[in-house]
């Protein structure tokens, strides 16, 4: 599938590999602007939308091979030979499955953002379903939609991201996520299936100090795919450490790729 991009043009000569950033789930391309042009010193940097969110295009399928099989895709079109791969939480899952199971030749260094290869526990269902249950028919503003998520998402920050996701046209509001296809694979997205194989790549887990998501025994988990990875972590960052700390994220993902 071919993937809707943003693409930062570099700062200055262009002098490092492109560098494609695939976001988590309920993201998009545009919430990676500030971070791309942080990152956008002397390359190409090229933001992705998944499948089922934004601009790109919807499938039934919304599976780790599938979408491992779209940054694939996205490396070859706009990496020009070799590229390095950024993917947080739902993305980052992506791009473990692409290096291991796929190792393109196109893969040059990755950074997987505070998530590990293991299921999780918790689920973003009611989310879903709750942005399902509204009529947007009757509606023709955001802030409409809003106290009707509410109770089922009671973080005021959260509620924000999500309803950036609401795009107005002369039709009325839309939602540019595909809900039905993320209900029916929530499962398999706090989920993972185990991974055969190893990437021996160079591979940086930069994870969120206050966050679980990528945690030791997480990280232990990791250790066998990805045998060459490091870690860094951003104190007191949480799961969104992208949005929280954008310097001190760029900085760290930077220094790593630019060596």
């Amino acid at each position: 599938m071919r993937l809707n991009a943003i693409v930062h043009e570099p700062q200055g000569a262009e002098t490092k590999p492109p560098l494609v950033i695939a976001h988590g789930l309920f993201g998009s391309a545009r919430n990676w602007g500030a971070v791309a042009k942080r990152l956008s010193e002397g390359r190409r940097v090229i933001a992705v939308d998944m499948r089922n969110h934004g601009d790109s295009p919807w499938s039934d399928d919304h599976s780790y091979a599938g979408m491992a099989e779209d940054l694939e895709d996205a490396l070859e079109t706009h990496g020009g030979g070799e590229a390095d791969l950024l993917g947080h939480s739902m993305g980052g899952k992506a791009a473990m499955t692409l290096a291991v199971t796929r190792a393109p030749a196109a893969l040059r260094r990755l950074v997987v953002a505070d998530i590990a290869p293991v299921a999780y526990r918790h689920s973003h269902l009611a989310y879903v379903e709750a942005m399902l249950a509204v009529d947007l028919g009757s509606l023709s503003r955001r802030s409409e939609v809003e106290p009707l998520i509410a109770d089922a998402v009671p973080d005021r920050s959260l509620r924000a991201f999500l309803l950036h996701s609401l795009a107005s046209g002369p039709d009325g509001l839309r939602w540019k996520l595909n809900l039905v296809a993320l209900r029916d694979w929530m499962g398999s997205m706090v989920g993972f299936e185990p991974l055969e194989g190893s990437w021996p790549g160079e591979t940086l887990f930069l994870r969120g100090g206050a966050s679980d998501y990528a945690d030791d025994a997480g990280l232990a988990a990791a250790k066998p795919l990805f045998p060459a990875m490091e870690v860094a972590t951003l104190p007191g960052a949480g799961h969104w450490l992208h949005a929280e700390q954008p310097a001190e994220f760029s900085a760290a993902a930077a220094a790593f790729l630019d060596r």
